[in-house]
């Protein structure tokens, strides 16, 4: 079967904004993507909603999607309310293209849409980091990583900081378990998070638009060791949505910049040993999207990955293939992951910098692939991207990510 199109994708500026409702980032978001479509919305056949906080900060559940959607003039039509952890907007995408697979419409609309910022609610934003793992087992779990090659954190960088989520700390205990496995260093993950806010730098839609140096990034506020703030995501609000069609329905005017999802896996995590990274859920679904769209790591001209922290990013240049097992920190340290290098990750700034608004998130790595794709990133343009890969992780059981979507992005034919 011809693989289904993205004929349209919009992400709205991504930061803290209070004044902004979920509602009014919907909108937003699906008007721009039904014009950049040239359709309206009476197009739209069948329609997935990604969000993950609304329940927990604001008491809206159930029927999320129907109620923001309606806002942005969708409504009478299938809608389902997707929710998978961070990786909830690539999942939403993975059940559209299912449907129009399927026969079952021609036109779909995917959203993810996220607010996370609540100045006057610290304690239930941090509770719902705490929702993304197995909260019966949480204290056990936490402290097994905790131990993991403790032993590298220097004696004055042990405290951190006060307020921190579970997510760091696992992402940080792997990190070390990394840095003793493979050599990997601190400086290395510095380098990753300066490549990435020196690339939000040229992101209008970024939440930071600062380039910051490698010596920045390590004198700046500890975390966790290995992470000082700036390696790390920070709280988001913003929406993205896209307009998935079969190829026979993409309008005439349209073709010409709608790109190609070849291929989209999503797998969940397994029980494995914290030292069999071949195995990570990120590796498994990498192999299984690349079996599906028929490429090859090196095909990957451009890509966007779920650096939720600097750590993530090195271990998921790793997962997809882009480097050697146990090299991630030396290839982004040599320049092979900056913009020119031999392939550029996370062009947008990455989660780190350009923002992670979890429901969000997924959608804003497709809305800058397809950028790519179409040549039209301007500054941070990739020349000749052809093929590209996004991915995305969400929840955290055990050693990796509960759940991870991997896509395969092709750009329209010249």
């Amino acid at each position: 079967m011809t693989a289904p199109r993205i004929a349209g994708i919009a992400m709205t500026p991504m930061g803290k904004q209070p004044g902004a409702s979920v509602k009014q980032l919907t909108a937003q978001a699906v008007s721009a993507a039904l014009a950049d479509a040239g359709i309206g919305s009476e197009r739209i056949e069948a329609a997935w909603f990604a969000n993950t906080r609304q329940p927990m900060l604001e008491g809206q559940n159930t029927i999320r999607g129907q109620i923001a959607l309606r806002a942005a003039g969708i409504e009478g039509i299938p809608i389902v309310n997707v929710e998978n952890a961070c990786a909830s907007g690539s999942t939403a995408l993975w059940q559209a293209a299912a449907h129009i697979r399927a026969g079952l419409c021609e036109t779909a609309l995917v959203v993810g849409a996220e607010k996370m910022f609540f100045p006057d609610r610290a304690d239930a934003v941090a509770a719902a980091f705490r929702g993304g793992t197995d909260i019966a087992r949480i204290d056990e779990v936490h402290a097994a990583v905790d131990r993991l090659a403790a032993e590298l954190i220097p004696e004055d960088q042990r405290s951190g900081a006060a307020t921190r989520s579970f997510f760091m700390d696992s992402y940080a205990a792997f990190a070390r378990l990394h840095m003793k496995t493979f050599g990997s260093t601190q400086r290395q993950l510095a380098a990753i998070a300066a490549k990435n806010h020196d690339h939000s730098a040229l992101n209008p839609l970024a939440q930071y638009q600062k380039p910051m140096s490698i010596k920045e990034v390590l004198a700046d506020k500890l975390i966790v060791w290995p992470f000082t703030r700036s390696m790390c995501a920070p709280i988001s609000d913003g929406a993205a949505a896209l307009v998935l069609m079969a190829d026979s329905a993409v309008p005439q005017a349209a073709r010409a910049r709608a790109v190609s999802l070849r291929g989209i896996s999503l797998l969940s995590a397994t029980s494995r040993a914290p030292e069999a990274f071949d195995q990570h859920v990120g590796a498994r679904t990498a192999r299984a999207a690349y079996e599906l769209a028929s490429i090859s790591p090196e095909d990957i001209d451009v890509a966007e990955v779920h650096d939720a922290t600097a750590y993530a990013e090195l271990q998921q240049t790793e997962n997809l293939g882009l480097c050697p097992p146990g090299e991630g920190g030396v290839y982004a340290e040599a320049g092979h992951t900056r913009l020119g290098g031999r392939t550029p990750v996370n062009p947008s700034g990455g989660l780190v910098s350009k923002g992670h608004p979890v429901g969000a998130t997924g959608i804003a790595q497709l809305f800058e692939l397809v950028t790519q794709l179409r040549g039209e990133a301007g500054r941070r343009q990739v020349e000749g991207a052809r093929i590209a890969v996004a991915e995305n992780g969400g929840g955290f059981l055990d050693v990796e990510e509960g759940a991870t979507v991997v896509s395969v992005l092709e750009a329209p034919a010249s």
